[in-house]
């Protein structure tokens, strides 16, 4: 990561135009109605988690004033004054706020501010301050976001039996990271990716954009398709770590950003795992003699060790995780 602040767009990578993605629209609010309903949902969810390795939630109880107000709390912030982004720029990666620039090999073109965001009363005084209503909009999402994915991430479990109460337990005290990302408006003919292809670290990430500009990455045909944006909805994909614990039976999604060609685009990312320190491997209850264990354990630690010693090697995380089976 770049150590200077930086205000010209870096070198962008064009792309062909893709033809959309029909992603599964999960109905959030039938989880909570009535055990049918809610074990049509969970079914749901899961053939989305394995068969694309995202969706799209729907109903999901997040005020339109909440969401409105963190797209703007992001906005402002990258519009605000180079000198009171500069203080978050920084090499260490484990820092709780970190601001970033840099043409990398995965930022093509693109701004981030990344941070901790539970426990919010842990961690909120690190936030920007301004603008002025930075932690209090993205604040109020933080916490309302969190509420959504674990509900989820319960669902998810309860799909593969898996017992919910320990996970459920590890994930209350887990962490919860905050990428609030910045893209420019396209000028250049064609598509522009601004975020080379990745997949994230967590069991799943939520992301909330303000206008399309995300693509995927097909499982079976490899190609990568474009996601259409429906009015309020979130983007759920599946992460490194839950394609651990469920052993392979839910693959993580591999996404990037490309630039839009009306408007600057923004987007904040929640990322949602275990504590710190906690190890993922893959759930006992999904192996035996047939369904051995595919991947090695690891942590949000390691993950961040993972990012500091992989200077000069292309190896995905997730790749570096699984067990050769040859």
């Amino acid at each position: 990561m770049s150590g200077t602040m930086c205000n010209l767009v870096p070198p962008l990578v064009p792309v062909e135009r893709l033809e959309p993605m029909q992603m599964p629209v999960i109905d959030f609010g039938k989880l909570h109605q009535t055990s049918k309903s809610r074990s049509l949902v969970i079914r749901e969810i899961a053939t989305a988690c394995r068969d694309v390795g995202c969706f799209q939630v729907i109903n999901h109880g997040i005020r339109k004033s909440v969401m409105k107000g963190a797209l703007e709390a992001a906005s402002e912030f990258f519009e605000s004054s180079p000198k009171s982004k500069a203080k978050f720029i920084s090499s260490d990666i484990t820092r709780p706020v970190r601001y970033d620039c840099s043409n990398d090999g995965l930022s093509k073109s693109r701004s981030l501010l990344k941070h901790y965001a539970h426990p919010l009363d842990e961690w909120i005084h690190f936030w920007p301050q301004e603008p002025p209503s930075y932690r209090e909009k993205m604040g109020k999402y933080a916490v309302e976001i969190r509420r959504v994915a674990l509900d989820i991430l319960d669902a998810i479990f309860q799909s593969l039996g898996l017992h919910q109460a320990y996970i459920r337990e590890k994930l209350e005290q887990g962490m919860q990271f905050l990428a609030v990302n910045s893209y420019p408006q396209s000028t250049k003919p064609g598509v522009t990716v601004g975020l080379a292809p990745h997949s994230d670290y967590g069991f799943i990430t939520l992301i909330l954009p303000s206008c399309p500009g995300l693509e995927v990455m097909e499982h079976h045909t490899k190609s990568w398709k474009t996601v259409l944006q429906p009015s309020d909805a979130l983007h759920v994909h599946v992460g490194d770590h839950l394609e651990v614990l469920s052993n392979g039976i839910f693959r993580t999604l591999v996404h990037r950003a490309v630039l839009n060609g009306e408007t600057s685009r923004v987007s904040v990312a929640s990322i949602h795992g275990f504590p710190m320190d906690e190890k993922v491997k893959s759930a006992g209850e999904l192996l035996d003699e047939e369904h051995p264990r595919l991947y090695r354990e690891s942590s949000f630690k390691d993950f961040l060790d993972f990012l500091l010693s992989r200077r000069n090697n292309n190896e995905s995380y997730i790749e570096s995780l699984r067990i050769s089976t040859i």
